[in-house]
């Protein structure tokens, strides 16, 4: 009798945990695509599968050090050796480490030639260990040996070059264009329709995918669209929004495989954003909508789970930091800078945190972060999140299995 009572109770401890899992998540199909509409508690409730170890800081603010001392980080990867290389943008250069953090080299500086870049926004490196660099100040793309020298430039004249991650077949993802500079709202293009492209190493189209949502106010469609997107070893492309509450994934084909959303403690509509601008005298102000924003970077592990920088709470007036840019001519030459003004000293906050996804969009769980964070990437077992406006430095940690 007592077994049975035992068996019972296990029963239902059972049915109740299941029950719990089922409530964590509704899916739906809606037009053909899988949609996944998770609640704050994740599949692995309080007992996480996984932590995260901090290892090292790659990068310092203050330091005399010119080799550590980044200026607008804006990306990072590894060689199959385990290699480390910064994409220094406001310093127009790449810093190459070891897999221990020394310092080993730099590669590239400010100009137009071969090897050289101006404000380089994104960087990837192939099974050769061949940089790409994302140069949209020179409307290019170039590919670099893996000593630096250059080996092919691939231009982008109608549309500048947006941040790239490769394919296994050496072809490219290429987000929408990065932001070119110029006085007024003529300079650049216009967004595209689809969100992404796939290109050859001519810089030939091969495939779109992507569809971004249409609102009223234009500076609202190019805000509010915002994105980050990642990679996996299959190929498959997963994107996640700044300012929307949404999570997708895309097969190599580029098919919509499925979507998937949260709950969230704070608004992401945007439907009444708008953007405000004041013009006198030639000189433009313009005022970005005002939006909480959601997500800032997903990446895939080994594992292919799906890893998420997502934001607990909005952050306080005290922690905000706006970047300022400026744009000057001189002898028929563009000189661009970027900075940033408000809370530049702060280094910790509890606003941050890492959501965890399997591959089927199933919000698995959360690991709290300490930390402002811009950006993340993963490679195998190595995660870095990068800290831009304020530390200028990257954060490495190893995921640990439990």
């Amino acid at each position: 009798m007592k077994k049975r009572l035992r068996f019972n109770v296990y029963l239902v401890c059972l049915l109740l945990i299941f029950s719990a899992a089922l409530e964590a998540q509704k899916v739906e199909t809606v037009d053909g695509v899988r949609v996944v509409h998770n609640d704050k508690t994740g599949k692995w409730g309080k007992t996480p599968k996984v932590s995260i170890e901090f290892i090292r800081n790659l990068g310092e603010l203050e330091t005399e050090n010119v080799n550590l001392a980044f200026h607008i980080p804006s990306d990072i990867a590894t060689d199959e050796q385990g290699n480390i290389y910064i994409l220094d943008a406001g310093n127009h250069r790449i810093q190459k480490f070891g897999p221990d953090g020394n310092y080993i080299e730099t590669i590239g500086n400010r100009g137009q030639g071969p090897g050289e870049f101006y404000l380089p926004l994104s960087l990837d490196i192939d099974s050769r260990g061949y940089l790409y660099v994302s140069d949209p100040q020179n409307q290019r793309v170039q590919i670099l040996k893996p000593d630096g020298t250059d080996y092919k430039t691939i231009p982008f004249h109608e549309t500048p070059a947006g941040t790239i991650r490769l394919l296994k077949s050496g072809d490219m993802v290429m987000g929408k264009g990065g932001i070119v500079f110029s006085f007024g709202l003529g300079g650049g293009s216009q967004d595209p329709e689809k969100l992404m492209k796939i290109l050859d190493t001519e810089g030939n189209i091969l495939n779109e995918l992507g569809e971004p949502v249409t609102y009223k106010d234009s500076f609202v469609n190019r805000m509010g669209n915002n994105f980050r997107f990642a990679v996996d070893k299959n190929d498959s492309v997963y994107v996640s929004f700044e300012y929307q509450n949404r999570i997708e994934k895309y097969s190599p084909q580029g098919e919509l495989l499925w979507k998937a959303d949260r709950k969230l403690d704070y608004s992401t509509d945007i439907s009444k954003a708008k953007a405000q601008v004041k013009g006198k005298g030639g000189n433009l102000q313009v005022r970005a909508p005002q939006m909480n924003r959601c997500s800032m970077g997903v990446a895939v592990d080994a594992q292919g789970r799906v890893w998420v920088v997502t934001f607990k709470r909005q952050l306080k007036e005290e922690e905000q930091v706006q970047s300022s840019i400026g744009v000057q001519m001189m002898n028929g030459q563009r000189s661009v800078s970027m900075s940033f003004e408000g809370a530049t000293d702060n280094r910790e906050t509890d606003s941050f945190q890492l959501e965890i996804y399997d591959q089927d969009g199933i919000l698995l769980g959360t690991i709290p972060l300490t930390h402002f964070v811009d950006d993340i990437r993963i490679i195998e077992d190595r995660l870095f999140l990068l800290d831009k406006a304020r530390g200028a430095q990257y954060y490495e940690y190893k995921i640990i299995e439990k």
